[in-house]
């Protein structure tokens, strides 16, 4: 009974995914004429949540029938062992009546028992998956340096900000990562970035580009390799501080259901202070300052009362409210128009004064200002340099620009 609930237990989850999705795609399902298809792939998946019912009910009626089969035959033993003592003159009727209640209020707990076992079984199956999720790691563990030598030093000056300025702030050394074992997103990547530099990440999509920011704040493990920030292997570095240095804008959006101001601060009591501040550091101030609430404006189920550009906008207000000493930009203007971007581009240029900025670009538009440009093209650090060295190099990146501007 305890597999039986496993299993219709993992097929109700594919159940609500598919339904969950298909509310969440209801447009798209609409425009392109498939809600028969969708009714039909639900009615499947609703099928086999039944069928996976039916052991659980087989199984739940035997028990009963078991308890109540034993019952009947222990009643019937009383009075067939009972009938031949009486007949014999050593029991009374009264005593086989007796016996016959006490047999009966012996078996009215088991009975009961055996009702509750397959709610019990249910509620066992199902705290498995609720058990799995509460034990899960909060925190990723930290490790050591590979070399087995912890630098407490360098995990003080990286924590106060102290470290030299000459040394690299963030250093990819010899990073290796894969999403399937045959084939590497990333092959010993090595790569310097200094305090206060503006680094441009191009090249094709797919390359590897988006992994490398992932990497960074440990939402993805390197597999080889190590990454250093203040000199300190970010594996030693607890997590939650790393990421309170690093601050992110990625290619989507997301927003969270609450004001505008929530959005921007989500929660944080410093964040909050500069809300405003880093509304206008960005442009979001100026349609913010339309609406009939201002900050105040509800921000409805994943945005969807706002333009994507003004999504965009909001998370790139985030970014800056959180004062990050570390920006990543993952295509945070491929989303907005000519205008927004020039705006964004104008704000973000106070933004990265004394920070390291780290800017993913399919736009070449965006980037070409950068310190250095960085081209990552099959898993391989391809060029590195300016704009105007790349371009004199003619190489990868200047067959992208031309195949943007030509």
């Amino acid at each position: 009974m305890r597999q039986s609930f496993r299993e219709v237990r993992a097929r109700l989850a594919r159940l609500n995914s598919c339904l969950a999705e298909s509310i969440g795609g209801m447009p798209i399902i609409q425009v392109f004429n498939r809600q028969k298809d969708e009714q039909r792939r639900f009615s499947e998946l609703n099928a086999s949540y039944r069928d996976a019912n039916m052991p659980v009910i087989f199984w739940d009626a035997s028990l009963y029938a078991i308890v109540e089969a034993l019952s009947s035959i222990a009643v019937a033993l009383i009075i067939w062992y009972g009938g031949g003592e009486i007949v014999k003159g050593a029991l009374t009727f009264g005593v086989l009546v007796a016996f016959i209640q006490y047999i009966e209020k012996f078996f009215t707990p088991i009975r009961d028992l055996s009702a509750k076992y397959s709610v019990m079984q249910g509620a066992m199956a199902a705290l498995e998956r609720i058990f799995a999720l509460l034990d899960t790691p909060v925190d990723k563990p930290q490790t050591h340096h590979p070399d087995g030598k912890e630098d407490q030093d360098s995990s003080i000056h990286s924590a106060a900000g102290g470290f030299s300025p000459s040394a690299p702030l963030i250093e990819f050394r010899n990073v290796s990562f894969a999403y399937r074992d045959s084939e590497n997103a990333l092959d010993n990547l090595n790569l310097s970035i200094r305090r206060g530099e503006r680094i441009a990440l191009v090249g094709e999509s797919g390359g590897g580009k988006t992994t490398i920011t992932r990497m960074l704040t440990r939402l993805y493990e390197i597999d080889g390799g190590s990454i250093l920030v203040n000199g300190s292997d970010i594996r030693s570095i607890p997590l939650a501080e790393l990421r309170r240095r690093v601050g992110i804008v990625l290619q989507d959006p997301c927003l969270f259901a609450g004001s505008i101001e929530f959005n921007i601060c989500l929660g944080d009591a410093q964040a909050r202070a500069r809300v405003r501040m880093a509304a206008a550091v960005v442009g979001a101030d100026r349609f913010i300052d339309r609406l009939p609430m201002g900050y105040a404006e509800e921000v409805r189920e994943r945005g969807n009362n706002f333009s994507t550009g003004e999504k965009q906008l909001i998370s790139f207000a985030r970014a800056v409210a959180f004062d990050p000493e570390i920006l990543v930009l993952d295509e945070a203007t491929a989303s907005v128009d000519s205008a927004a971007e020039q705006m964004i581009q104008q704000g973000s240029r106070a933004l990265m004064q004394g920070r390291t900025s780290l800017v993913v670009a399919h736009r070449l538009s965006t980037i070409q200002d950068a310190d250095r440009i960085v081209v990552i093209h099959r898993a391989r650090k391809q060029e590195e340099g300016t704009h105007q060295e790349l371009m004199e190099l003619q190489g990868f990146y200047f067959r992208l620009h031309q195949l943007q501007f030509a």
